[in-house]
């Protein structure tokens, strides 16, 4: 059970990545900067948790 978790809890956080990537690219092609910039950061806090939970160290098998 714990692994289903685990994986549906990165699905959940790799679709979280992607819509916060896109909405930072439409917001700053619309020059909404201040939107642009939070969107950025979403993303680059999701990217940083996901590679923390993917780590190769996390593994112990």
């Amino acid at each position: 059970m714990d692994h289903r978790l685990r994986q549906y809890s990165r699905f959940g956080l790799r679709a979280l990545r992607i819509a916060a990537s896109t909405v930072a690219l439409v917001e700053l092609l619309r020059s909404d900067w201040v939107a642009g910039a939070g969107a950025s950061l979403a993303w680059f806090l999701f990217v940083q948790v996901e590679r923390r939970w993917t780590d190769p160290a996390d593994f112990d098998s």
